[in-house]
């Protein structure tokens, strides 16, 4: 399936626990200042901007799914990113990069050993990969909350989340020609200022988009319901570090 489109500007008001994330996955990037670096899943580019500080002789590509994330990306950053819409299985550059930089992405695709084969791809010899996305686990109270709501329309669908275990993810990792990889959970809870406007656009939007608009509304608001008051959700993070 390829990527969906998000409600970008949504995205940008309520994304600040995932750049919190983001930003801590940054700084386990050592930069020398003059590198090139792919962020592969930019979003709205609030993480981006954050690597084109790093970078003041480098250069910064950042590719999305979403076309509307992209341009998002481009309004903040103007020139100071090469910027475009692309899905990653089917990623290809004009020229290899020194590091790639993921944040809250790799979980929104299913077929991660394609993935890991187009980044290693896109890497230069002995280039970093340094990602986070979720992992299993993660927003369990969330996918019981579905689970108690249901809807025919999910009937046979197992969800639009990959979250792989850390064990498997070396595997798949080393398969595709990483090496020194390193994978690990983190645990993350994260209580939303809005949390309906937060469920709607980060975690439910593949599900709403399989529903006619006259019933999404109330599909959103029974998930809410069934969170209960001031939901917390408890993020499973998944952690990866290796070379190609």
């Amino acid at each position: 399936m390829p990527p969906r489109e998000w409600n970008a500007p949504s995205y940008e008001r309520v994304s600040a626990p995932l750049e919190a994330m983001g930003r801590d996955v940054l700084d386990r990037l050592d930069l020398t200042g003059d590198e090139r670096v792919l962020d592969a899943g930019c979003g709205t580019g609030r993480v981006t901007a954050a690597l084109v500080e790093r970078l003041p002789r480098g250069e910064v590509v950042a590719v999305d799914g979403s076309q509307a994330m992209v341009d998002e990306t481009k309004a903040r950053l103007g020139d100071g990113v090469e910027a475009f819409a692309a899905d990653l299985v089917e990623l290809e550059l004009e020229r290899p990069v020194d590091a790639i930089l993921s944040t809250a992405t790799f979980h929104w695709i299913g077929d991660h050993e394609r993935l890991f084969a187009r980044l290693h791809a896109a890497l230069k010899p002995g280039g970093r990969l340094v990602a986070q996305c979720g992992g299993a686990g993660n927003v369990a109270t969330l996918l019981e909350a579905i689970a108690a709501v249901g809807h025919p329309a999910f009937a046979g669908w197992d969800g639009p989340w990959n979250f792989a275990t850390t064990r498997e993810t070396k595997a798949r990792l080393e398969a595709a020609g990483f090496r020194d990889v390193w994978t690990w959970p983190q645990h993350v809870p994260v209580a939303p200022e809005d949390p309906r406007e937060y469920l709607t656009t980060v975690m439910l939007g593949s599900h709403l988009e399989r529903l006619p608009e006259h019933e999404r509304d109330d599909y959103a608001d029974a998930v809410l319901a069934a969170l209960g008051p001031r939901p917390t959700f408890e993020y499973v993070r998944l952690n990866m570090l290796a070379r190609s």
